[in-house]
C-alpha cells in the first residue's frame, strides 16, 4: 500500500480521514495516537456504521464517524487523510478540497493519493495555485498513483 510511505502521526492531535469509508485510515490513525481525535467523515451511513463498529471493537474511543455536516466549523485539523473521490468531476471535488484543506491547522498537513492518469500532477498544480497558504508536493509514487503532501506553512515562516 502506498501509504505506507507515509509516516503515522508522531504526536496525538486532531486528524480527518476525509471519505473515509469503512475506516482503515481512521483506525490506523486511532491506534497510531490513541489520544488523538479522528473524525472520520464519509457520505455513505453504511460505512459510517462500520467505522463505528470497528472503533468500538479495537478500544478507539477518539473515533468520530460522521457526515461533512456534523463536523463543527471551528475544528481545525494538524492532519488530513484521503483517497478523493476523483470521479465526482473536478467541480465537485475542488470544492471539496476547498473546503477541507484550508481547515489545515498552521503547520498542518494532508496526504492525499490520487491516480496519476486520474489528474494527480495538475491536482498538484491546481492547490498551488488556487487554496493560498497551501503547498502541495509529490511525496511518494507507485504502480500509477500519487501521494501528494499538502502543507499550511507556520506563522511567520
Amino acid at each position: 500500500m502506498l501509504l505506507r510511505q507515509v509516516d503515522l502521526p508522531g504526536s496525538p492531535g486532531t486528524f480527518l480521514d476525509l471519505g473515509c469509508g469503512w475506516g482503515p485510515i481512521s483506525l490506523s490513525l486511532a491506534l497510531a495516537q490513541p489520544q488523538a481525535a479522528v473524525w472520520g467523515v464519509d457520505v455513505n451511513q453504511r460505512a459510517l456504521d462500520l467505522l463505528r463498529r470497528n472503533a468500538v471493537r479495537l478500544g478507539c474511543d477518539g473515533v468520530r464517524a460522521v457526515t461533512a455536516d456534523e463536523v463543527p466549523a471551528d475544528v481545525v485539523f494538524d492532519e488530513i487523510w484521503s483517497n478523493p473521490p476523483i470521479r465526482v468531476g473536478k467541480a465537485v471535488l475542488h470544492e471539496l478540497l476547498r473546503t477541507w484543506l484550508p481547515r489545515l491547522a498552521p503547520g498542518g498537513r494532508a496526504y492525499l493519493v490520487v491516480q496519476k492518469n486520474l489528474g494527480a500532477d495538475s491536482l498538484q498544480s491546481w492547490i498551488g495555485r488556487e487554496l493560498p497558504g497551501l503547498t502541495a508536493a509529490r511525496l511518494a509514487s507507485s504502480k500509477g498513483f500519487r501521494v501528494l503532501r499538502v502543507s499550511r506553512e507556520e506563522p511567520g515562516g
